[in-house]
């Protein structure tokens, strides 16, 4: 398949810039695996998964990722961390009038960082101080690009999970945004179990494909980690007969590639797994997941999962039904075949 097969329209009012007064009070577009879809509200969500299913949630944490100072120069530099390497060390994307130079220093307030060499288009920067220090100290919450608000209180709230734990994501798990507390022990009275992984959310994840032709496009790699236990959960899921189902692209790409040398084979790396229409699932069940960006590798992803033409129509329901798109938006809740 092309690029230009995954398009489609978007009227820009359905781009949520907010999200909704109250968490979890978003709208759910359910496509059940016998076909059809309903319009339904997410706080619907128990009465449409099972007894005995599992939720795999990304607990990974938004880290204020995004700098803005000096170089060594004066000019003006913009610095958006991709992923922290070790505890000194990043890569990132820079903006900049002129690319920093190898050796030179970057300034942020009070706090510097050292440009060790550039990799392909991202920069490898050593900080004077603990990288976590340092975006919690001179950093900002990474919106989307196509938010276009800036970051306050209320998005430092809303803009993370209620179960987020390990820092590491540069955009939110946004499937993961409409669940409470409450959702949550509610499904577990039920008897739906939710279980964690890891996936630190990168920030090629807001990058474009560049390529009409899929088979060139190279995803960027995200570093994700699934704990025993959770693997355990998941055994013992499918053993009662269960469904796995994933909050997020994020925790099917973590699953995913898990499986791709053999079941569970692989529970912790990098993953750069690239999923299209063709692909054959190993390991999930059913997806939560929210609207994706036209042409994107995530709406590609969905599409592998519910067929293309269902997908297509489902997308031009939701936008005729003015569901709200993107990271603030609305769910679906995919269930496969």
């Amino acid at each position: 398949m092309q690029l230009s097969d995954f398009d489609y329209h978007l009227p820009e009012h359905l781009i949520a810039q907010f999200p909704p007064a109250v968490r979890g009070g978003s709208r759910l577009l359910h496509l059940p695996a016998g076909g059809g879809l309903h319009d339904r509200q997410f706080a619907d969500l128990p009465s449409l998964l099972r007894r005995g299913d599992l939720l795999v949630l990304n607990d990974t944490r938004v880290i204020k990722a995004r700098l803005f100072g000096q170089k060594d120069s004066g000019g003006q530099v913009e610095v958006m961390i991709e992923r922290v390497l070790s505890e000194y060390e990043a890569l990132a994307m820079v903006r900049a009038s002129k690319s920093p130079k190898p050796d030179s220093w970057l300034q942020f307030g009070e706090h510097r960082a050292q440009m060790l060499a550039r990799e392909g288009e991202f920069f490898h920067l050593r900080f004077a101080a603990p990288v976590l220090d340092v975006l919690e100290a001179a950093g900002q919450l990474p919106l989307p690009p196509y938010i276009e608000h800036r970051p306050d209180g209320e998005d430092a709230e809303r803009y993370q999970t209620v179960f987020a734990r390990e820092p590491g994501a540069v955009a939110a798990p946004t499937a993961g945004l409409h669940f409470t507390e409450a959702m949550l022990a509610t499904l577990a009275e039920q008897g739906i179990a939710h279980a964690r992984l890891t996936l630190h959310v990168g920030a090629g994840t807001f990058q474009p494909v560049r390529v009409e032709n899929l088979a060139e496009h190279r995803m960027h790699h995200e570093r994700y980690r699934i704990p025993p236990e959770t693997l355990a959960a998941i055994a013992a899921t499918r053993a009662a007969g269960g469904r796995i189902v994933a909050v997020g692209t994020t925790s099917l790409r973590a699953l995913e590639a898990a499986c791709q040398t053999g079941d569970f084979a692989a529970p912790e790396g990098d993953t750069d797994i690239f999923i299209t229409p063709g692909y054959s699932f190993r390991a999930v069940d059913a997806l939560i997941t929210n609207f994706h960006l036209p042409k994107s590798t995530l709406l590609m992803l969905v599409s592998a999962l519910m067929g293309y033409e269902r997908m297509q129509a489902a997308y031009a329901h939701a936008v005729a039904a003015e569901y709200r798109f993107f990271s603030y938006g609305d769910a679906m809740l995919l269930e496969r075949r």
